[in-house]
């Protein structure tokens, strides 16, 4: 590539950069036209383009940037005022520069096409500065020594940036010249949103007081990706070695390897940390998007945004560009009210529109909130119904989330009426498909005449991801951790109260809700060996699409941080795969597309949500009650409701201490009783294993610390108590999980115990 090639190159990347800033400066004058130092800036940007433009021989270019100049010359003036005519028309230039710069960019050349019109309207604005009243008794810049002073300075600012050109061409600059350099002539060439960086402590080079140094450089973004590459290599030798030095047994080795981890992992992190950019880069983009769009709808919009700083891999703010255009879009066109209407509701003229951004948990997470109408459940449930996306008996038995999750799918709208911005039912389907394509999900929430808010959740980077390594069939598999949930193991004595068929398809019954399966040997048809009943099972809890399943796995690894690799041509076809990994023993494993497995089960959602409402239809007549189930002294099980319990508590046997006739320990600044539930019901003595498990009831002023064998579970079930014979301290019996189980009356045990304690509510018989 020739000097004068990458001189052009540099002209293009900072045009670019400088437009992006124009589009907020010009929406920032509107909001106040008396600002000289953003006029200013305007006026630079137009400037530096235009003179860089003739130097390069850009003839139409350098037209339309002049004439834009003159215009922002009369606005620093005074001589035109700044109406929102004048505004449009300035964003207007602002596209036709980024459309020529970029038919540049792509052909190395201007194209045909003048831009009359343009150039005849900006020139027509300038000219109404004769009957503007300011123009009257504004002075002229011989007139006035400050504006001819600003206009020198303009001149020699010029003057200055054809030099700097002709000396990045040629480099022959004589030293001198670059004395000359001063503060002023630096800024025709802004850099706006450049990450900010910090000052370099290792340098060794001495500068002078006062002296600008630019401590940032710009790398191409191919050599990035090579560096990315080569990184993601390394992680795989670190993990090779890691794996081998497991079974060696040199110290001296095992040290090294571990160094060789440490460095490898601030390496990855340096290198990932370069790939970062700030979400301001699409946000920046979004102030224009949302003046015009609530210009053509008659509204007014006010768009905050927080938290622009928040880094994300380049690679993901990328995809992330259409979807945030979309909802907002939608937002405004859809969500926020016309003024009138909102007038009308008490509501100011102006809607808001708030934009959030965060890390937490590994994540970033993207809020966007309006303050509009919200989301009707009953029309969004009629459209579904007449557009025969679901029936009526289903639509009447959705809840209000799931109602709002309806107009993520395909072919759905509620817009009465076709127009340029929405209403043919096309954008939210593929919102959430670009959205979960990267690992992310999305979900909305809503209230009527209040407003509605979208949360999106997307990982930080796609290279290097941490990843739940699995085994079917002998073959290994990577399911990415931002889908898990939680991992499940059915014991052979319970598969057959807990997996449920119905319709042809399995189930597990997760905390009273039905849980579709997949089994992955059989959904990628691996030939495995002979499944005995004598064996646990193993799921894997993941979502997807808003909605969850259960992958069936025959052995659960340890989660690792995996480098995804694409995938070769002969499998980017098959759906369930994402990509692949290279092992720590240098063996290939796929990853698992989460969403794409559930996608070739066929269980849809609103498959599974039907599945679910038909199994549960019956239970959700009868009052629920969540219980802590737990056993006392062989193998007797016992459960309370959970309102009854304080806390879950472990002590050391050896912290028990004597006070009278009581067991005791010292709890949180004071002394709480304990008292052994399997004694007081069954007669038989708990037994301990370094640890006494209890259970914290408060009873009026008193906590009381009740032992128990072991912790079960919590459950939330219908709970029909029988009394087939009268105990002391025992309600009665339930069938919980399947088997029967005393439900303890805490009143009568304390009054068993003879522990003088305020009298807690009794538990009634009966139906809990």
């Amino acid at each position: 590539m020739s000097e004068l090639d990458e001189t052009l190159k540099e002209f293009l990347v900072e045009s670019f950069e400088n437009l992006e800033q124009l589009d907020r400066e010009l929406l920032a004058l509107e909001e106040d036209s008396s600002d000289v130092s953003t006029i200013n800036t305007i006026f630079r940007i137009i400037h530096t383009i235009k003179g860089t433009s003739g130097f390069f021989d850009f003839k139409i270019l350098e037209k339309v940037s002049h004439v834009g100049e003159n215009l922002l010359d009369s606005l620093r003036s005074k001589a035109v005022s700044v109406t929102p005519e004048i505004i449009t028309t300035l964003l207007e230039l602002t596209d036709t520069l980024r459309s020529l710069l970029a038919q540049i960019n792509d052909t190395g050349s201007e194209g045909t096409n003048t831009y009359t019109e343009l150039i005849e309207r900006l020139a027509s604005l300038n000219s109404k500065k004769e009957s503007n009243p300011l123009s009257a008794g504004a002075p002229s810049a011989s007139a006035n020594p400050a504006l001819a002073s600003a206009a020198q300075d303009d001149d020699l600012e010029r003057l200055f940036n054809e030099a700097q050109q002709q000396y990045s061409v040629e480099q022959s600059a004589p030293p001198a010249a670059a004395a000359n350099t001063t503060p002023k002539a630096a800024s025709a060439h802004p850099a706006p949103d450049a990450p900010k960086a910090s000052e370099s402590t290792a340098s060794t080079e001495q500068h002078k007081p006062g002296e600008i140094v630019d401590t940032t450089l710009r790398v191409d973004v191919n050599l990035l990706d090579k560096l990315m590459n080569l990184v993601g290599e390394l992680v795989l030798a670190r993990n090779q070695i890691l794996q081998f030095t497991k079974s060696q047994t040199d110290g001296e080795f095992t040290s090294t390897s571990q160094r060789l981890n440490l460095i490898t992992s601030e390496l990855q992190d340096g290198v990932m940390r370069t790939r970062m950019q700030p979400i301001s880069t699409i946000w920046n983009k979004l102030p224009r998007i949302v003046r015009d769009i609530s210009q053509s709808c008659g509204k007014q919009v006010n768009l905050e945004m927080i938290g622009k700083e928040t880094d994300l891999d380049r690679a993901i703010i990328e995809a992330m560009k259409d979807p945030l255009t979309h909802i907002i879009r939608n937002a405004v066109d859809h969500g926020i009210e016309s003024p009138e209407v909102r007038r009308n509701k008490g509501k100011s003229a102006a809607g808001s529109l708030t934009l959030k951004a965060f890390h937490e948990g590994g994540q970033v997470i993207i809020q966007l909130s309006d303050d509009g109408a919200g989301l009707n459940t009953e029309r969004i449930r009629t459209k579904a119904v007449e557009k025969g996306i679901i029936s009526v008996e289903r639509a009447a038995a959705l809840s209000e989330a799931d109602i709002y999750r309806l107009i993520f799918l395909p072919g759905f709208s509620t817009a009465e009426q076709i127009t340029n911005i929405s209403g043919r039912g096309v954008g939210m389907d593929v919102v959430r498909s670009n959205i979960e394509r990267i690992g992310g999900t999305v979900d909305v929430s809503s209230t009527l005449g209040r407003g509605t808010s979208f949360t999106i959740k997307i990982p930080l980077t796609l290279a290097i991801i941490p990843a739940l390594i699995v085994t079917t069939g002998g073959s290994r598999f990577a399911l990415p951790q931002v889908n898990l949930l939680e991992l499940v193991r059915v014991q052979p004595t319970a598969k057959d109260s807990h997996i449920e068929r119905l319709q042809g398809a399995d189930f597990y019954r997760l905390r009273g809700k039905l849980l579709p399966l997949v089994y992955l040997d059989k959904q990628l048809k691996i030939d495995t060996r002979a499944k005995h009943d004598d064996e646990a099972m193993n799921i894997v809890v993941v979502k997807a699409e808003n909605g969850q399943f259960g992958i069936v796995v025959d052995e659960i690894h340890d989660t690792e941080e995996i480098v995804v690799k694409p995938l070769g041509r002969m499998l980017k076809s098959v759906p369930v795969f994402a990509g692949a990994t290279i092992m720590g023993d240098g063996q290939v494993a796929l990853i698992v597309d989460v969403l794409g497995l559930g996608r070739a089960a066929q269980l849809t959602k609103r498959e599974a949500a039907a599945l679910e409402m038909d199994r549960s239809a019956a239970a959700a007549q009868e009052p629920r009650t969540k219980l802590l189930v737990f056993q006392l002294a062989n193998g007797h099980r016992a459960a309370i409701p959970l309102e009854a319990v304080n806390r879950l508590e472990e002590f050391e046997v050896s912290h028990v201490e004597q006070a009278g006739p009581y067991s005791v320990v010292q709890y949180r600044d004071g002394i709480l009783p304990l008292i052994d539930l399997s004694t007081l019901i069954h007669g038989s003595q708990s037994s301990y294993h370094g640890e006494v498990k209890a259970f914290v009831h408060q009873s009026g002023q008193m906590r009381v610390g009740f032992v128990v064998e072991e912790i079960l579970d919590i459950v939330e079930q219908a709970v029909k108590i029988e009394t087939p014979f009268q105990r002391p301290g025992v309600i009665g019996s339930a069938v919980i999980q399947d088997k029967v189980t005393d439900i303890i009356d805490l009143t009568a045990a304390l009054r068993i115990s003879k522990l003088k304690t305020a009298e807690p509510a009794h538990l009634e018989g009966g139906t809990l």
